[in-house]
């Protein structure tokens, strides 16, 4: 029997639909694991069910995380967030740490669960902390865009076996201050949290890049899904 993992739906405004960018279930599948995903609900009932079916979780990039979650204003025109994605996701995420279940956070993911547990997020990057840093590339997204230093003694380096990491990034929010709870595990070139750990958990681990863009070429992209599937 394959791990079943709950992927978190990603919400079209315009077209008013659920979406999915294939490289979230298809590297879950090739790593072993076996993928589907949440509809958009709130129900309490429904997400516990969802929840027991589940052994791992995967937080996708999308939608910017309300600010009203970290108790800030949002800043005008520069903010789309989704309340009802993220209030399907807080139940997920509680769910999933009270239970010691596996979690993934990609991109959105990781800011996700840092504001949900209590940290803050950059809510516009270029006017909140402009730098020289690429954060928000262009096509193809499978290629290097900045380089992020990882810590020595962090689960990342034991798994990746670098202090050095070239990524893609695609993404104008950020983690501004960790979570209690969290701790870093990577930083970007101009000081931003790029990958945090619950160190206390079996895996609950969250990059701000996209590893769904680069594993099919990438072989430090397959270990990171791969480690997250043999933890579900």
């Amino acid at each position: 029997m394959k791990k079943v993992i709950g992927v978190m739906p990603l919400w079209d405004d315009e077209k008013e639909s659920l979406w999915m960018l294939p490289g979230y279930p298809d590297g879950i599948r090739e790593s072993g694991g076996l993928p589907f995903i949440f509809p958009l609900t709130t129900d309490r009932e429904e997400i516990a069910q969802l929840c027991s079916m589940c052994g791992g979780f995967l937080f996708t990039g999308g939608h910017d995380v309300c600010p009203e979650l970290y108790g800030e204003s949002p800043l005008p025109g520069l903010v789309v967030s989704c309340r009802e994605r993220d209030e399907l996701e807080k139940q997920v995420l509680d769910h999933a740490v009270a239970e010691n279940k596996a979690i993934l956070g990609i991109c959105r993911g990781i800011q996700f669960i840092n504001a949900a547990l209590g940290g803050t997020l950059y809510q516009d990057l270029p006017s909140q902390h402009p730098s020289d840093t690429e954060h928000h590339m262009t096509a193809p997204y499978n290629r290097e865009c900045h380089r992020v230093s990882i810590r020595r003694d962090s689960a990342l380096y034991g798994l990746l076996g670098t202090e050095t990491l070239g990524v893609n990034s695609y993404h104008h929010q950020a983690v501004r201050t960790v979570a209690p709870g969290l701790q870093i595990m990577a930083w970007s070139e101009d000081g931003l949290a790029e990958a945090v750990c619950m160190e206390h958990k079996k895996f609950i681990w969250a990059v701000q890049w996209h590893p769904e863009f680069s594993y099919r070429t990438d072989e430090n992209s397959r270990k990171i899904f791969r480690a997250f599937v043999e933890n579900c």
